[in-house]
Parts: C-alpha cells; structure tokens; sequence
C-alpha cells in the first residue's frame, strides 16, 4: 500500500514532487471504505465540503498520473465515467461484476486471474502495475424485471 513517503520518493524519482493537492488525494483514497469507487466530480464534491478548493481539472490530472504510476485503479464501470479506487496488493486485490441495466456492481477475487496477469507481463519482460477483470452482465433482479411472468 502506498504511504506519503513511498509517493513522495517515486514523484521525486521522477522528477515531480508532492503537492498539499497530491497528498490529499491519497489520503482520501487510503481512507475509503472497502468497495467504495470515487469519480473525479465525487472526489470534487467531497473536497468542496470538507473546504478543500482542489479544481476539477488538478484533480483529472492527479488521478490520471496516480493510476498511470500504479497507485490508483482506474475502472470502467457502468456509470459512463472513470471511477478510481486505491490499488490493493494481493491479498485483497479484486475484479468487478457490473450490471448493466442498474449499474450494481459486485466486487470478487480471483487469485489465478493476477496470477495469469503477471506471469504474462514478466514472461513478456513487463513490470505489472494492475490486472482487472470487468464483467458486465444482468444482475438477477434485473433479470426477473425483463422477463414475461
């Protein structure tokens, strides 16, 4: 799991250091509670109200940057818009079931699925930064809704 100073020393590596911005906004992603998934305009929101004026366009870049570097998970779940949640190390790394009628989405591991991930990124000579699996499907309630009784 990444702490500030584990973010601090890679941002430095690269020549970028840690902003007030950038730390907030991985202590929010560290602070959420498990199967919570936020936006950017979440995320805005919910700076906003705790009185943090982060913009909307900082907190696109910040995200983006942190999912590029592996911090971050960037999902595409059923709402239309990216959603991010903090990248997990093995043990509680999962994959997501989306319904696609009424966005339910179900969180599952699956061990032998980042086990396929990173045996084929190292075979390849890749360093492996995420490896999800999104299934989009109709949830049983749904189901039971479109079909004739």
């Amino acid at each position: 799991m990444y702490t500030v100073t584990s973010l601090k020393a890679e941002l430095h590596e690269r020549g970028w250091r840690l902003t007030p911005q950038r730390e907030t906004i991985l202590q929010i992603f560290q602070n959420l509670p498990t199967g919570e998934h936020l936006s950017a305009e979440d995320l805005h929101v919910l700076l906003q109200q705790d009185g943090d004026p982060i913009s909307l366009s900082t907190i696109y870049r910040n995200l983006k940057m942190m999912s590029r570097m592996g911090i971050l998970r960037e999902l595409e779940l059923a709402e239309g818009h990216k959603h991010y949640e903090i990248n997990q190390p093995a043990p509680y790394h999962h994959h997501h079931l989306i319904c696609v009628r009424c966005n339910k989405t179900t969180e599952f591991k699956n061990d032998s699925i980042l086990k396929m991930g990173a045996k084929t990124a190292q075979k390849e000579g890749y360093h492996l930064l995420d490896c999800q699996l999104t299934i989009h499907a109709i949830c049983p309630s749904c189901q039971r809704s479109i079909l004739p009784m």
